[in-house]
């Protein structure tokens, strides 16, 4: 049986961090004005944190009450978040970029009592809703001034403090609700011991941080990958910059300066494309000397893993690296040493580069039902590929039962304080993922090496046979063909079909480069139904995929489409996987057409 570390709540973690880094920055938020950031100190942090505590006792929350906000990430947010915890309340985050009727949804289901709203904007989109809510009393709008706004329910909890109060480590911290790739969206409950489990594991993995780390907050807190940076960096007492929007990370990198990073593959895919495509169409001596850098490097690493070394190979990697990759580092802040990387597998290619340049990539893996973490990479134990070792006090088993005991992999069940404790109001759906013994049956398919790495080899549920009876694991293939500079989004389909399809949403911002070197349209649904263009993606596809997977697992057809996969038109969660149901409804007749001989 494992033991909770101390502090077991996010409340006196909390506490610890105001008394011993009083005056350290705790979280940043640009001024677009002046192109800066500012920020709040830890004792002014938890200043706003009691006021806004007292407030909420004031308008009659109390232990295990539902306290909701739509909100993207913003030092309001992280006030709320540990405000209703120090009363022994849940919080139930909600996206500002989200279905109206996923909003209403959750308020119902979630039973929320008080809500806070960033906007004004937003709570026009659903006030018919929280008229109609049997449990909901109150709207915070956090913005301005007036009456029922977050600075009048401060001055209000200013005025009359009222004690907050250490949760149990069982008390629920936060009901995160999974973005529903089928079906309703489900109340994930996980405990305050869950939460601070993660970090103090998370830290355990990562032992050199301290109090001078700063991060670039990406990711949404509203997804319990984004939030267990926002909870590690305060245990540490250390600050986070608050990313002004995706269109902005480059800039604000620049003026953050983060020492690390919690980010999804897809960032550094993107800087990686970004690099090779300003090369070669810059050419001439800088695509001479990044080329250089990168063979030398891959080089140096080959010679390395034998035990080897090459003076010739050391001093082309030394000078592509002054140059070249010096300037690569300058652009993600300087001060970068290392980024985790989660929600998608990691490129190894991709992987290879930013570790040979000096900032290392650490897979890690995890659920939101797992808090999330459950194996990590660090810098003392780290397999490039794999998705790192089983984290403190977690155990991971492998059962082969859906896919016979010959095989090596089989589904990864999940045992640990890790594991949340269960879905809102569905205990058959809670049942049907967990195990007697109190194991989560997380549906996805790995096998463990003989170090204790977990290694990624598909999702049980979203795999599926082709006519002639061989397994495909789409997401891998779907993953490798989004590398492809002119691919934004891709979809593989083909159960219990003669052969796979692939629909794909091309990166129009490429794609418009180059059609307009070869003199066609401008207007993207024109030129997505032109055979040279149509040949040409079909060029470039076969050519990201040949040699790596199985003749029968490559597409046969295409289907081009102009409207990207959005968490607005329904066919994305809000951590970018798809919802294949959904995008097979959309379009059921271009796929049947595609089979039509």
């Amino acid at each position: 049986m494992y033991q909770l570390t101390k502090p077991d709540n996010v409340v006196e973690m909390l506490d610890k961090a105001v008394s011993k880094f009083p005056g350290r920055p705790y979280l940043g938020t640009k001024n677009i004005k002046l192109k800066q950031y500012d920020w709040i100190t830890f004792s002014d942090f938890g200043k706003r944190v009691d006021n806004v505590r007292s407030g909420l006792s004031q308008l009659g929350i109390v232990k295990d009450d539902a306290v909701g906000i739509i909100s993207n990430n913003s030092t309001d947010w992280a006030v709320c978040f540990y405000a209703a915890n120090g009363l022994g309340a849940r919080f139930v985050p909600m996206y500002e970029a989200e279905l109206v009727s996923v909003w209403k949804y959750i308020i119902n289901d979630a039973r929320i009592k008080v809500l806070f709203i960033t906007r004004k904007e937003i709570y026009e989109k659903i006030k018919d809703a929280i008229s109609a809510s049997s449990t909901l009393k109150k709207v915070i709008i956090m913005e301005g001034d007036g009456p029922d706004t977050l600075a009048d329910l401060e001055r209000k909890g200013a005025s009359k403090k009222v004690p907050g109060t250490y949760p149990e480590h069982s008390a629920i911290c936060i009901l995160i609700y999974t973005s529903g790739t089928t079906g309703d969206p489900k109340g994930v409950l996980l405990s305050q011991g869950n939460i601070t489990n993660n970090a103090h594991t998370a830290l355990e993995r990562f032992k050199y941080m301290n109090e001078n780390e700063r991060t670039l907050s990406i990711l949404p807190w509203a997804h319990v990958f984004g939030l267990g940076e926002l909870v590690i960096m305060c245990q540490l007492g250390a600050s986070i910059g608050i990313a002004e929007s995706a269109g902005t990370v480059a800039e604000d990198l620049a003026l953050v300066k983060p020492t690390f990073l919690v980010a999804v593959p897809r960032v550094f895919n993107k800087v990686y494309d970004g690099l090779w495509t300003k090369m070669n169409e810059e050419g001439g001596l800088a695509r001479k000397l990044f080329v250089m850098g990168v063979e030398s490097g891959k080089k140096r690493r080959e010679l390395a893993a034998q035990g080897k070394s090459s003076a010739m190979t050391n001093l082309k990697f030394k000078i592509a690296d002054a140059i070249v990759f010096k300037k690569i580092r300058e652009k993600l802040g300087g001060r970068l040493v290392g980024s985790m990387t989660g929600s998608a597998a990691m490129n190894v290619e991709i992987s290879h580069f930013f570790w040979d340049i000096g900032i290392p990539l650490y897979d890690a893996y995890g659920l939101t039902e797992t808090s999330p973490g459950a194996t990590m990479n660090g810098p003392d134990k780290y397999r490039i590929g794999s998705i790192g070792p089983v984290m403190q006090n977690c155990r991971i088993v492998i059962d082969k039962s859906e896919v016979g005991p010959e095989s090596i992999d089989g589904e990864i069940v999940i045992y640990g304080p890790n594991v949340m404790q269960g879905y809102y109001n569905k205990p058959e759906a809670t049942a049907a993922v967990m195990t007697p013994d109190g194991g989560f049956r997380t549906g996805d398919r790995g096998r463990l090496d003989e170090d204790g790495f977990l290694w990624m080899t598909g999702r049980l549920k979203e795999q599926f046979k082709l006519e002639n009876g061989k397994y495909v694991f789409p997401v891998s293939i779907e993953e490798d063909i989004k590398l492809n500079h002119f691919i934004e989004n891709a979809m593989i389909y083909g159960e219990g079909r003669e052969f796979n399809i692939c629909l794909v949403i091309p990166d129009f911002a490429a794609l418009d480069k180059w059609a307009e070197k070869n003199n066609l349209p401008k207007d993207h649904e024109k030129l997505i139904k032109m055979d040279e263009v149509k040949k040409f993606l079909t060029a470039e596809i076969n050519n990201t995929l040949q040699g790596k997977y199985a003749n029968y697992e490559i597409p046969k057809k295409f289907i081009f489409i102009s409207e990207p996969f959005s968490v607005q038109n329904g066919t994305l969660t809000q951590t970018m996987k798809l919802k294949r149901r959904i995008v097979f409804d959309k379009f059921k007749d271009q796929i049947a057409a595609s089979y039509t001989k």
